[in-house]
């Protein structure tokens, strides 16, 4: 959720930055949209690593089970 709010931000500030001629007010709402990219990259990842893992649980958990029987 922090992302969207970055990304609002950082639009806001670059158009803010555009119509007033402010370089850096621009500058800075595009590392805020930059940020939130990368907070959007990390949380995909993080939820495919959880995945990942929860696979593997499960995999183990079938192993288990067939050995048990």
């Amino acid at each position: 959720m922090g992302e969207k709010i970055d990304e609002v931000t950082g639009r806001a500030k670059e158009a803010l930055g555009d119509l007033t001629d402010n370089k850096e007010l621009q500058r800075e709402g595009q590392l805020d949209r930059a940020g939130a990219d990368i907070k959007r990259k990390l949380t995909d990842l993080s939820d495919k690593a959880e995945d990942g893992v929860d696979a593997v649980k499960d995999k183990a958990d079938d192993v288990l089970d067939r050995s048990e029987n």
